[in-house]
């Protein structure tokens, strides 16, 4: 039997590069959805005073709780740490 949590979407964390050089690190379903957001100002408050230019990267979760303390984790982080994670080294 498939229960809803089976057939459920993935979640994400995914990382942005902003303007200013800066990174932000969210968690969605659909990080395509999401990115357009931010950069049409309609993401979080964070990306609507620094817009992002490229997305970093994004690592599939099979759950929101996952998705959660991953990004929780990621945001402890140092910025060139975020960067190496990103770039996989």
């Amino acid at each position: 039997m498939t229960s809803a949590a089976d057939i459920a979407a993935p979640w994400f964390v995914y990382l942005l590069e902003c303007r200013d050089g800066s990174l932000y690190t969210g968690i969605t379903t659909d990080v395509a959805r999401r990115y357009a957001q931010h950069v049409a100002g309609k993401g979080a408050r964070y990306t609507r005073s620094r817009p992002p230019v490229r997305l970093l990267g994004q690592f599939p979760h099979p759950d929101r709780a996952s998705a959660s303390r991953a990004e929780h984790a990621i945001k402890q982080l140092r910025p060139e740490q975020k960067r190496a994670l990103c770039a996989g080294t």
